[in-house]
């Protein structure tokens, strides 16, 4: 099992669903062994993705270098990880990943345009050994040993077309398109004022977001997925979960988690080294294996 980045450069232009300028994005592929980096190419800052950098986690993942930040990676960031790439470099000309459609659909075609190239290097894989959570009253993430990655996920809102909902996926690519990526995000109008207030928001829409007032669901098209909610978290998981550099091989299990738990959670996995094995794939009976497991496609 090895490394891979893509096969090709990419690139669209999009609005930021925060900042709500328009934003240009380019993916170019890295050589074995880089990673994953964001560059801001209007003040030449090249972020690697990591932990360390992240700088925010209201309504969004913002990581940051020398005072230069990106907003709202864990959309791109879960699309990524859901096509098994290891090395790659996100190019914008402002501080926010594209919106697209409030989900990770339309990225998951970007990378399917780019194509999937294998690389030499060993993939390594993160596997957890003994489990490890993050609480804030009753909120909790937790990562728990398994030969599988799963994202066991609930959550409740006391709102007559959400109240509680609960989706558990086990991951592979294939699954990842059909069951989470078209998930989108989702707000209450009645917050829309406030979040604009402080400058959040000013790209949401009808086009890019699921909105609810006090009773009903405003999107005309109503909800792509019974539990279009919850599966929306997972999605925002998985992204929050790649920050760890390294796929996850483990069952996540969290009730109303959130981008704050998630980045605690990376952090605290990372400082207790005992709780994981990093596992390199050089053995093909162990690679073809723990393949297996984990499900990556590559094309």
């Amino acid at each position: 099992m090895k490394e891979q980045t893509i096969k090709k450069a990419v690139e669209l232009v999009g609005i930021g669903l925060h900042k709500g300028v328009p934003v240009k994005m380019r993916l170019e592929p890295l050589p074995e062994g880089s990673g994953i980096h964001f560059f801001r190419s209007d003040v030449g800052v090249d972020i690697p993705l990591s932990p360390e950098n992240v700088v925010d986690t209201t309504m969004a993942t913002v990581i940051a270098k020398e005072g230069f930040k990106v907003s709202t990676i864990e959309h791109l960031l879960s699309a990524i990880h859901a096509y098994g790439i290891d090395n790659i470099r996100i190019v914008l000309d402002n501080e926010e990943v594209p919106i697209m459609d409030g989900s990770s659909i339309g990225y998951c075609m970007l990378l399917e345009e780019a194509g999937i190239h294998k690389q030499e290097k060993a993939k390594r894989i993160l596997k957890i050994k003994n489990a490890i959570e993050v609480k804030e009253g009753d909120k909790f993430v937790r990562l728990e040993p398994s030969n599988h990655c799963i994202f066991d996920f609930s959550i409740h809102f006391p709102h007559p077309a959400i109240l509680t909902q609960s989706y558990k996926f086990t991951f592979s690519t294939k699954n990842y398109k059909e069951e989470i990526a078209r998930a989108r995000t989702f707000g209450f109008l009645s917050e829309v004022q406030y979040l604009r207030s402080i400058g959040l928001a000013l790209g949401g829409s009808l086009e890019n977001a699921i909105v609810l007032d006090d009773t009903n669901i405003l999107n005309k098209e109503g909800l792509r997925y019974k539990e279009e909610f919850v599966r929306h978290k997972i999605l925002d998981a998985i992204g929050d979960m790649s920050l760890l550099g390294i796929p996850l091989l483990g069952t996540y299990v969290s009730y109303a988690g959130s981008h704050k738990l998630n980045h605690l959670l990376t952090k605290k996995l990372l400082a207790e080294e005992h709780s994981y094995e990093i596992v390199e794939l050089k053995e093909e009976s162990e690679a073809k294996e723990l393949e297996q497991a984990y499900a990556i496609q590559g094309n």
